[in-house]
């Protein structure tokens, strides 16, 4: 499964829990991808993270 990560509009996100998420939700990140990621998140950009199927529920609450 894939989730695409469209926006953010919070006043100070925080990268660190993004970060975080992306690595725990994630089949195939590491840590310095997701810091990666996230910055190109909050840039502006739409992300798309591959999710295994045993993570689905999870990356779903995330």
């Amino acid at each position: 499964m894939k989730l695409n990560l469209l926006s953010c509009d919070a006043q100070r996100p925080d990268r660190r829990a993004i970060a975080n998420c992306i690595t725990e939700i994630s089949s195939d990140n590491s840590s310095s991808m997701a810091n990666n990621l996230t910055n190109i998140f909050l840039d502006g950009d739409v992300v798309e993270i591959e999710v295994s199927d045993k993570n689905s529920g999870s990356a779903f609450r995330a």
